[in-house]
């Protein structure tokens, strides 16, 4: 008999344990990101910062979860976000037609683009025909590899894991040109010196955060959440922290 109720109460001990972790899962929210691309989103100072990290945070507490973060590569952020690594990905991630194909994406929450950014004395490329013939820095699984295959053909890509590499292939002359989101070469022009951004973009893009097709709940939560801070001026006062005007897109 004794044995028996040994035996029930370890199983009823295992049943909760198990109920209490499923229920702390369920009030956390694992977002995958490659903190690489300031500034929206960066380490400084051993810790993960950014218009995204900051925007990802408000809309966790919004819906009353917290945030763990899994660090991986641009270029994995899809088939880790499939492969149910995490629950989201969010890293300046461009909405595409092939990339839903695969995955869902929440309404856009910014518009940014393709941009070139050349040494500020650099005389050959004043605009994007320049291009041809040249080398160009980019980051691997970014649009920026197929929208130059497919438009620049001519371009010899040098492609990199980082984005911190591409940019530094500018800086000591190895490539002529990098080719990559609008606000992170803004950002680097900005803080590095000797760089500038050509006026001209390649292309206009919406950012989105990215969720499996199966987790459409997950989906409608998400968006409700960045209605309610777009509604209460949380996501402008982000957005003002970081770029200094209110650019998150209505």
């Amino acid at each position: 008999m004794n044995l028996r109720r040994n035996l029930l109460l370890a199983s009823l001990a295992a049943a909760a344990f198990c109920t209490t972790g499923a229920q702390a899962q369920d009030n956390v929210l694992r977002v995958g990101t490659d903190a690489t691309f300031p500034p929206m989103e960066f380490v400084e100072n051993g810790k993960r910062t950014g218009f995204d990290v900051e925007l990802v945070e408000a809309i966790a507490k919004t819906m009353g979860k917290q945030v763990e973060w899994v660090d991986i590569d641009f270029k994995g952020l899809i088939p880790g976000l499939i492969s149910k690594r995490f629950d989201m990905a969010v890293s300046a991630i461009y909405i595409t037609d092939e990339r839903k194909k695969v995955v869902d994406f929440t309404d856009s929450y910014y518009a940014g683009g393709l941009v070139v950014m050349v040494k500020a004395d650099n005389k050959a490329i004043n605009k994007l025909a320049d291009l041809d013939g040249k080398k160009v820095s980019v980051q691997v699984g970014t649009k920026s590899v197929s929208y130059l295959t497919e438009k620049f053909p001519k371009v010899q890509r040098v492609e990199v894991e980082k984005n911190q590499e591409m940019f530094n292939l500018v800086d000591i002359g190895r490539a002529d040109a990098a080719v990559t989101g609008k606000p992170a070469a803004y950002q680097y022009a900005r803080t590095k010196g000797g760089l500038k951004v050509l006026p001209e973009q390649l292309t206009t893009e919406e950012y989105g955060v990215g969720v499996r097709k199966d987790d459409k709940d997950l989906l409608t939560k998400l968006d409700k959440a960045m209605d309610d801070m777009k509604q209460d001026g949380t996501a402008a006062k982000i957005s003002t922290k970081w770029f200094g005007k209110d650019i998150v897109k209505r």
